[in-house]
């Protein structure tokens, strides 16, 4: 199949802007327009001059900034009016187009404009040859062509062609085709009108079905040469052609499609980036491309396949549509090797045993956490450091506590010989009450001098750390730290890994750095 290239009509200012609540004022439609030239777009629609007056404003100052650098298009009815603001508002393009058009299916005929066939085509005529007299880049639209009968849109669409439009849309405007059917209407314009091998096709196509890009890249499949799509896919109802699905659909399987675009795909990312935010609109995360779970992966034998190559998980390189790289999140379903990976690339190259107690704690945390985050696994691995060779190991910790109500704990501490020890207290708090029950099993003179509580991450399961400082008897400090999604037990691991300092330091040749 030889290499030819499909021109990308971007229509996120026009259509796209049909987005319940996603209307824009001129200004954030230029800012869009430089973000379409910078990603490469041929075609921008820029609006709907004769709709509203901020619409021809849109229309005039894009045209204006884009220059050379892409088509500037403005959409009209198949009206006179219509046409002449079209044109009013482009004459500040370099490279204009007036897109203009009339319903072709017999529901629009019948239901809305209320004509027969042979009087819509002489409205399209007569509206493209108007158009004509004002540029030289007229493209005719075939409205609801998804559900036209084929044989009258092929007149249509021949009698545009011989009025002047050099190109020719062939819209599903309602979502209604499937791929196969719509690939065959490109093909059977192919072959039955005469003098389509002058005019570019295009297809506009909807999402109501869940099934634009696959109609869309159909219709290049049968010879399409023009693809309008938006950015995200945002429009009317379900939404248009998504641009970064095709773009990307057409970059990487040259080998079934044999075309090529003018899309520039590291800038696909900061274009999608700008739409949603701009237009408030955003994009679910599983969303093809540029979805925030697009490169993402938490099951572990995903993790696994994809750290050991990339290509084993992923069809596109992320850096190719402006990403950094893959994601691994580390979550309950992640692997072994995904989190020493992530501890690695964090800075700790942990012996066996210590990845182990790391690993069992992960593991206990991801169960609680929907997501482990960098700070949490620096947490972790802090508190392994700190369990290791522990003269008293916090085991267990239970509290109650509430208003009316006595705040009591009981605690489970184990020592290096493997005896259990269990004592209980009471106390003002659920942590006064923890504290006074250790108090009781580790009979070592201490004063409290400083206690404080941080979120180790963000969200209402983040991970909390606690750090205390006591003073032994002979007036020296000592920092004790615990962290856990339970703030009571990381303040109990907290005290326990002071008073195990403090213990430490006594005993006789220990070492004198505390």
């Amino acid at each position: 199949m030889s290499i030819d290239r499909v021109a990308i009509f971007d229509t996120t200012l026009r259509d796209g802007e049909q987005s319940p609540g996603a209307s824009m004022n001129a200004e954030e439609k230029l800012e869009i327009a430089r973000q379409l030239v910078r990603l490469g777009v041929d075609v921008i629609e820029a609006g709907f001059p004769i709709s509203s007056p901020g619409d021809f404003e849109s229309v005039r100052r894009i045209g204006a900034e884009v220059g050379d650098a892409a088509v500037v298009c403005a959409l009209s009815r198949a009206i006179a009016k219509d046409i002449e603001v079209a044109a009013d508002a482009l004459a500040t393009a370099k490279r204009p187009r007036i897109h203009t058009g009339i319903g072709v299916s017999e529901s629009h005929l019948r239901d809305k404009l209320r004509i027969s066939g042979d009087e819509a085509i002489e409205r399209a005529v007569a509206a493209v040859k108007l158009a004509r007299s004002f540029v030289g880049d007229v493209e005719f639209y075939a409205e609801d062509a998804g559900r036209a009968e084929p044989a009258f849109l092929y007149r249509m669409i021949e009698a545009a062609i011989a009025a002047g439009a050099t190109v020719v849309n062939i819209p599903d405007t309602t979502g209604y085709a499937y791929p196969e059917a719509f690939g065959a209407l490109i093909g059977g314009l192919k072959e039955h009108v005469k003098g389509i091998e002058n005019a570019v096709i295009s297809v506009h196509c909807h999402n109501d079905l869940g099934m634009a890009t696959a109609n869309a890249l159909a219709g290049v499949k049968a010879g399409a040469r023009q693809i309008e799509c938006t950015v995200n896919g945002i429009g009317e109802r379900a939404g248009n052609t998504a641009l970064e699905e095709v773009a990307m659909a057409l970059h990487q399987r040259p080998d079934i499609f044999g075309v090529t675009t003018g899309i520039h795909t590291r800038e696909i990312t900061r274009t999608s980036r700008l739409v949603s935010s701009i237009t408030g609109i955003r994009v679910q995360p599983n969303k093809a491309i540029v979805g925030a779970n697009a490169f993402a992966h938490s099951s572990g034998i995903h993790q696994d396949g994809v750290l050991k190559e990339r290509s084993t998980y992923e069809i596109i390189d992320p850096v190719e549509v402006g990403l950094g790289g893959s994601s691994i999140v580390l979550t309950a379903r992640s692997g072994r090797h995904a989190l020493k990976h992530r501890l690695e690339e964090l800075g700790y190259n942990l012996p066996d045993e210590e990845f182990e107690r790391v690993h069992v704690a992960f593991l206990d945390l991801a169960d609680k956490k929907k997501e482990v985050f960098d700070e949490d696994l620096e947490a972790l691995v802090g508190e392994s450091e700190r369990t290791v060779n522990e003269v008293y190991h916090l085991a267990q910790v239970h509290f109650t506590s509430g208003e009316p109500g006595i705040p009591t704990a009981t605690v489970e501490l184990v020592t290096q010989e493997g005896e259990h020890l269990i004592d209980s207290s009471h106390g003002t708090g659920p942590v006064d009450a923890v504290y006074k029950a250790i108090n009781r099993i580790v009979d070592v003179e201490n004063d409290l001098t400083e206690f404080r509580v941080e979120a180790v991450t963000r969200g209402i399961d983040a991970l909390g750390e606690v750090t205390i400082r006591v003073k032994s008897a002979d007036g020296r400090i000592f920092t004790g730290r615990g962290a856990h999604s339970d703030i009571i037990v990381a303040s109990a691991k907290a005290y326990t890994n002071a008073l195990n300092r403090l213990l430490v330091s006594q005993i006789p040749a220990a070492h004198e750095e505390i």
